[in-house]
């Protein structure tokens, strides 16, 4: 009965929808700076700084930590994503997903 109960678990668990770690409100709340380049609600107004609204999270997430280990190259983005802790990329890219 255990094993049944375990195996019933795992499937449950690799068969669930995976969710965003972050929090969308506490994102919207830290995503002042980005609106600088990346628009007030995700959407660029200009050409050179990708739309963030609507991307997927976990994207958001490998990009900012790509900036910030310095496997991304881009001297506006770097310092930007030096002082983000790994739960700011998450509640940031939370907040852009779900626009």
């Amino acid at each position: 009965m255990k094993k049944l109960m375990t195996a019933a678990a795992l499937v449950a668990m690799i068969s669930a929808p995976a969710f965003a770690a972050g929090d969308a409100e506490a994102g919207k709340a830290k995503s002042a700076a980005c609106a600088a380049c990346h628009g007030a609600d995700g959407i660029s107004t200009m050409d050179i700084y990708p739309n963030l609204a609507g991307q997927k999270a976990a994207y958001i997430v490998s990009q900012l930590k790509a900036f910030k280990a310095g496997e991304r190259n881009n001297p506006i983005m770097a310092p930007m994503a030096m002082p983000l802790s790994d739960q700011d990329m998450e509640d940031l890219a939370a907040y852009y997903a779900s626009l």
